[in-house]
């Protein structure tokens, strides 16, 4: 073949330049299969000569030889040369040609094409001989003649142009200064008016629109082109046009404006309708992959506050809670989703605990809580679940549909994104509930697990939610108990706080005990106080002075008091307290400044914790504080 090949070549280098010799020859090179047989040969200069011949045919034949020889990487350089992509360009310029024939700019098309994939040296060249702007003309070619040739022509055109446009973000800028959005904006609208008819228009244009999207940051598309994609995603049963519409949306709808736009437009419901229609035909890799790009999107639509609330008033929510019950896991993970971000205000979350929907949603975890289920599922519920029980007038309702008991088995999941989740329900389960507080803090593998996670998770927020959420488990089991011992200003002396605790005290401290009896605990809230957070510094601080108040100073829980102090020395409380100070006294609120202040007198009823706190120099480290220097030169 590589014999044949040469002599072929010989033939058109030494052969006079009749359009019959010379297109046979032509005919029979562009009919070689494979292109690499090419790469020894230079054939540039010869081709050149013939994409100037005045013959048509000839220099369609010639064109046809480069888009086909240049299919290989090592002629596509051997052809980037100025003058072959001038004589193109000029070509190009006379489209559509006087007789109305594509077959010309078709090839011309397609070896220009090849020339440029992945070849900056033959775009730029372009761009020097201003051949963008003749490119981009090609667009404003609506009515074409040569029907036999249209679809090939809008083809290559698009194939042309997209090569052209991949070179990045300075040819797409460039592109946009020569007004390419509105030739595409044209283009569009002439699909939308019937997109069956229009089908392989839109699938040569929309791969323009996504290289643009890729190339010029933040790019918005007018809200009339947003709108015709949704409608071509609506009309359209092409997979392809539809991927791409997706793929279009999903980018311009980051922006809350856009999410509004396509909520008002019906977009949702659009995609509701197609995944109802088409989820049983989603068997193969690619169409469910195209399945979870639509449901994402109703997703990401409904993350807009104004959007959402939109929707709210729409048929959609119900298609959501409607959702709750298939059996397909994409389409009931995304109204898992789409029912937790319609659970962002008080009033939605209280709406969905009195029609049952949390009922729902308690159901499907109780289905789906086990080491082994969906973790996006997972992660999804628990979100879905710890917005609703935000409100108090939700919390006694969801704690007696049985949420705790269907969560906790969770704790055998150890996926970061699920743990973080699951404490940070748990954590808003408790807030203000005391009974079930004092449940919690005897729940041995819960407490257990929380030490565990405070210490060893590589995943920040898990070891953030773990501390959290046992400082939270002691302030509302006891709080309300101790309150009448801490004073309002936290800077009365340690003697004045221990003669406010009574000896005897009414309430079961049991809970605390157990809390306290599991190894690490103290330690757990004393390296809470150097958090990076102020939040979680107070948390702790609120902790320890609630552990004070009930074990020191108290004769009859001696031993217990005894074993706190010998803790919190252990853990360096001095050291960690010193810390805290040194670091974040710039930034303390006055909150923080009395619990700190209260937290050190409550700990000072202890002769032992007394000397513990002097070695680490206390008393005058809270004189340094920025806050509490302020109030004494007032």
């Amino acid at each position: 073949m590589a014999t044949e090949i040469d002599e072929l070549i010989e033939k058109l280098k030494t052969t006079s330049v009749s359009p019959a010799n010379t297109t046979n020859l032509l005919c029979e090179i562009s009919a070689t299969k494979d292109p690499k047989l090419f790469d020894k040969h230079e054939l540039a200069d010869c081709f050149l000569g013939l994409t100037k011949c005045d013959d048509t045919n000839v220099r369609k034949e010639a064109a046809k030889c480069i888009a086909e020889i240049t299919k290989s990487e090592v002629q596509r350089k051997k052809f980037t040369k100025r003058d072959i992509i001038a004589a193109f360009l000029e070509c190009l310029r006379h489209v559509p040609t006087p007789d109305g024939s594509m077959e010309l700019p078709i090839q011309i098309c397609r070896a220009l094409g090849n020339i440029c994939y992945l070849n900056d040296e033959a775009r730029d060249l372009i761009l020097e001989l201003e051949g963008d702007a003749v490119l981009l003309r090609l667009l404003d070619i609506a009515s074409i003649e040569d029907v036999a040739n249209a679809a090939q022509f809008i083809k290559v055109r698009g194939g042309l142009l997209s090569n052209y446009l991949l070179g990045g973000e300075g040819l797409a800028k460039r592109a946009m200064e020569l007004g390419v959005m509105k030739k595409l904006q044209s283009i569009i609208d002439t699909g939308t008016s019937n997109v069956e008819q229009h089908e392989d228009l839109l699938l040569n244009t929309l791969p323009l629109l996504s290289i643009l999207t890729e190339n010029v940051a933040d790019l918005n598309f007018d809200s009339s082109l947003n709108i015709a994609l949704s409608r071509i995603l609506a009309a359209s049963t092409n997979p392809d046009l539809a991927e791409m519409c997706l793929e279009l949306l999903h980018y311009q709808a980051e922006s809350d404006e856009v999410k509004l736009i396509l909520a008002k437009d019906g977009l949702c419901e659009t995609i509701y309708n197609l995944l109802e229609k088409y989820k049983t035909l989603a068997s193969t890799s690619e169409a469910r992959a195209l399945m979870k790009l639509a449901c994402e999107l109703i997703v990401l639509i409904l993350t807009g506050d104004d959007s959402m609330h939109y929707l709210y008033t729409t048929p959609l929510l119900k298609n959501m809670v409607d959702w709750l019950d298939s059996s397909d896991i994409d389409l009931l993970t995304t109204g898992v989703l789409a029912l937790g971000n319609f659970a962002r205000t008080d009033s939605h979350c209280i709406y969905f605990v009195e029609q049952q929907t949390m009922n729902k949603l308690l159901e499907v975890l109780a289905k789906n809580n086990g080491v082994r289920d969906d973790v996006r599922l997972q992660h999804a519920l628990l979100s879905a679940l710890r917005n609703l029980v935000i409100p108090k007038p939700n919390k006694n309702a969801v704690i007696q549909a049985g949420l705790v008991q269907t969560i906790l088995p969770m704790l055998e999941i150890h996926q970061p994104p699920v743990v973080f989740k699951l404490l940070g329900t748990l954590r808003m389960t408790v807030d203000g509930q005391e009974k079930l507080a004092l449940e919690l803090l005897k729940n041995k593998t819960l407490i257990e697990q929380l030490v565990h996670w405070s210490k060893s998770s590589d995943y920040a927020g898990v070891t953030g939610e773990s501390l959290r959420l046992m400082a939270w488990l002691i302030k509302h089991a006891y709080l309300t108990k101790i309150a009448y011992a801490l004073p309002r200003k936290g800077d009365a002396p340690a003697e004045q706080i221990a003669d406010r605790i009574p000896l005897t005290q009414d309430y079961d401290r049991s809970s605390l005990s157990e809390f306290l009896a599991n190894e690490g605990t103290v330690e757990a809230m004393v390296s809470m106080l150097t958090a990076q957070h102020l939040v979680m510094q107070n948390e702790a601080l609120i902790a320890l002075c609630i552990l004070s108040v009930v074990y020191l100073s108290q004769a009859n829980e001696a031993a217990q008091a005894q074993r706190l102090q010998d803790e919190l020395v252990k853990c360096e409380v001095g050291k960690k307290l010193a810390e805290l100070i040194s670091k974040s006294s710039d930034t303390m609120t006055k909150e923080i400044v009395e619990n700190l202040q209260n937290c050190v007198n409550l700990l000072k009823s202890s002769e032992q914790l007394v000397a513990h706190l002097d070695q680490h120099n206390i008393n005058e480290l809270l004189k340094s504080i920025p806050i509490l220097t302020e109030y004494c030169t007032l």
